[in-house]
């Protein structure tokens, strides 16, 4: 068992390692103690029962800047412990497991503790009480779907047959029986505790398919070969690379499919042979849940209707656009491209005549082709000389080898041209006019450098004014509030300068040379949000009788350490220390507003938040939805004209916030309009 132990380094470096150890062959136990560098440099006899215990004391004493992070995050990593320890005791069959904390007082409390099961089901139980395998359903794995195959691009031939054996719970797809948050998610690859991302986010979404608001509690684990896993990617261990991982995501999906849909309620609904498909066997509809959610009447009530495609026409040929032809008619007409400033000339008298009033400089060869009269000529534009290729138009003109189809005009016109104006290989004159230019380097170094000093000057100005750049955009929210939290500290608020309102909606206001527009009500909203959220203490309402919460050990010592927070949010507890875990602490009453009622779903949400954040003052969702509406009733509207002194009460209010930069619903409140330096 020792050589199976694996402790990290930083922490066995940093602490006072021991081991207690007895074997079953052994009448006495003994003991191991181990330096920084794990040696071992003590070995003594100690009395113990068959077994082994391993102590850590003063973890990072020796590394002062870690260990004061250490004490000021002791509650946090005390949750993150007890997480990764009720990993190994789900998984640990035949294993007793026991943890127990000790305080400051010298009291110690069992923290959790398993009963060496070989069932991971009784492990889940004792570790998370009856009431959560209740709403467990075992793991059925099934064979990928067609569906999910092409969904992941499987090739259904080659897929290796039995790679992936998975076993484990997850909860029921009802509402009500999933978690408020990702508290009690667990995977395992060969029964070692890991984090695969890939699994863990495709098991909440499938989820979601049929309980939108809740995630599920998940226990899998997922046996490989070993050598179709590589575990060696971080020093944790927690994040792993599988081979054929698509695989084990379209069976993962398809048997969570097929256990949800095989537990919902369904309804048969038969029908009698109707006389006009006397023939048809009435369908046998089966809906997969109580609500017929994408099934309208008339998809249930009228029966199939068969079309024989030899009598009815075809609906798409009948509305087919034509499509266009691709060959030239004699109606077509041809446009050629020609370059800028040049002149083609066609004349019957003149074949091959070229004229031109000014001295200009004549680029290209003429030669025309004459075809038999009603036959087709196919001309090739040709490239003109090196100079002209310079002009952008006719270089593009060089690279796009246009091909020409002409068919004669059956008119009486088409006799009076010639056979040669018909090609279009005619010359083409460029009218190049030359202008002399006055050049000065000296006047040239002198405008250069009054330019850099120029762009100097505004690099120094970008400094002041250019601090917003984000554009008043709901793509850029996130942007645009990360600016103002970086320029704009709370103090600043009370210094803005009131312009005026704008739109009987919006506040107008200026910040040195920075304009600046505030919703009115968002901003008031916002106020009067957090103003609820910090001093309202709600009203409780007992209950007939004390209620057990079956709480596990480590969210009851959340709830007893934090247990002012509760009462501020309405919740009244009775805590008996002296009583074993998970049966210390009753509720005795739950708060209540008007139309609003609570629970003890709203009591494991305010646990989850505390793990994370011990000691803040904070509310379930529920409570900041209640607050929020009665912070929207009692803010100023859009519509309301506000004096100057109001508004200006508006803007003091949000230097006295946390959080001014958006609405309780999410709203931004202001935004950056404009600097005027900039059209100064």
């Amino acid at each position: 068992q020792w050589k199976r132990m694996t402790i990290s380094s930083d922490i066995l470096f940093s602490s006072h390692l021991s081991v207690v150890t007895c074997h079953e062959s052994c009448q006495v136990g003994t003991k191991l103690v181990f330096d920084h560098n794990g040696h071992l440099v003590q070995r003594s006899p100690h009395p113990r029962q068959q077994g082994t215990t391993v102590s850590l004391q003063q973890l990072f004493y020796t590394l002062p800047v870690r260990h004061k992070e250490f004490q000021r995050n002791i509650k946090k990593e005390y949750g993150k412990m007890i997480h990764i320890l009720q990993s190994y005791c789900i998984i640990s069959t035949g294993v007793r497991i026991t943890c127990s904390n000790q305080n400051g007082q010298g009291k110690r409390s069992t923290v959790l503790s398993t009963s060496s099961s070989q069932s991971i089901r009784d492990n889940i139980g004792a570790i998370f009480g009856p009431k959560q395998l209740q709403s467990l359903l075992p793991f059925q794995q099934a064979s990928p779907t067609e569906n999910v195959i092409e969904e992941y691009c499987l090739s259904g031939a080659d897929l290796p047959k039995q790679l992936f054996l998975i076993t484990g719970f997850v909860s029921r797809g009802d509402h009500g029986v999933g978690r408020s948050a990702t508290d009690r998610q667990f995977f395992f690859i060969n029964n070692r505790p890991c984090d695969p991302v890939k699994v863990i986010k495709l098991v909440n979404e499938v989820y979601h398919m049929y309980n939108r608001h809740q995630y599920p509690f998940v226990a899998l684990n997922i046996s490989v070969a070993s050598e179709c896993v590589d575990v060696n990617v971080t020093p944790d261990k927690r994040q792993i690379f599988l081979q054929e991982e698509k695989l084990l995501l379209a069976v993962l999906k398809s048997s969570l499919i097929s256990m949800y849909e095989a537990g919902v309620n369904k309804i048969s609904l038969n029908f009698s042979s109707l006389p006009s498909a006397s023939k048809i066997r009435p369908p046998h509809l089966t809906f997969t849940s109580m609500q017929i959610q994408n099934t309208s009447a008339s998809d249930i009530c009228q029966p199939a209707t068969f079309k024989d495609s030899r009598t009815e026409p075809n609906a798409e040929s009948l509305t087919q656009s034509p499509k266009t032809s691709v060959n030239l008619d004699s109606s077509s007409d041809i446009t050629m491209a020609m370059p800028h400033n040049s002149v083609l000339e066609l004349s019957s008298s003149e074949p091959d005549s070229y004229r031109t009033d000014v001295e200009d400089e004549i680029f290209g060869d003429s030669t025309s082709h004459s075809h038999p009269e009603g036959a087709e000529s196919q001309t090739e534009q040709r490239p003109f000389d090196e100079d002209f290729s310079l002009i952008p138009d006719t270089k593009r003109a060089r690279t796009e080898k246009q091909h020409f189809i002409i068919k004669p005009e059956p008119k009486d016109y088409s006799n009076n041209l010639d056979k040669s104006s018909l090609g279009v290989d005619s010359p083409v004159c460029l009218q190049r006019r030359k202008v002399p230019l006055q050049f000065s380097l000296q006047e040239l170094a002198a405008k250069m450098k009054r330019l850099q000093d120029q762009q100097a000057h505004r690099a120094k100005e970008d400094l002041c004014y250019r601090r917003f750049k984000a554009k008043i955009n709901p793509g850029e929210n996130q942007s645009a509030e990360a600016e103002l939290k970086k320029e704009i500290s709370k103090e600043m608020f009370k210094d803005m300068e009131i312009i005026g309102q704008f739109n009987l909606g919006f506040i107008i206001a200026k910040l040195e040379s920075d304009i600046f527009i505030i919703d009115q009500h968002a901003t008031d909203e916002k106020y009067n949000f957090e103003m609820l959220q910090q001093h309202t203490v709600l009203q409780g309402q007992k209950l007939i009788a004390p209620q057990k919460l079956h709480l596990t050990a480590v969210s009851e010592n959340t709830l007893i350490d934090n247990i002012d927070i509760f009462r501020k949010n309405g919740f009244e507890f009775q805590v008996d220390e002296d009583a074993q875990a998970m049966e210390r602490v009753k509720l005795l009453s739950l708060p209540t507003s008007k139309n609003w009622t609570f629970g003890p779903a709203d009591i494991e949400e305010l646990i989850f938040m505390l793990s994370d954040s011990p000691g803040v003052m904070c509310r379930p969702s529920r409570v900041r939805q209640m607050f929020a509406s009665r912070a929207c009733r009692k803010s100023v509207m859009i519509g309301t004209a506000l004096s100057v002194n109001e508004m200006k009460k508006l803007l003091v209010h949000m230097g006295e916030i946390e959080h001014p930069w958006n609405c309780p619903h999410g709203r931004p409140t202001m935004r950056h309009l404009i600097n005027l330096d900039i059209i100064s």
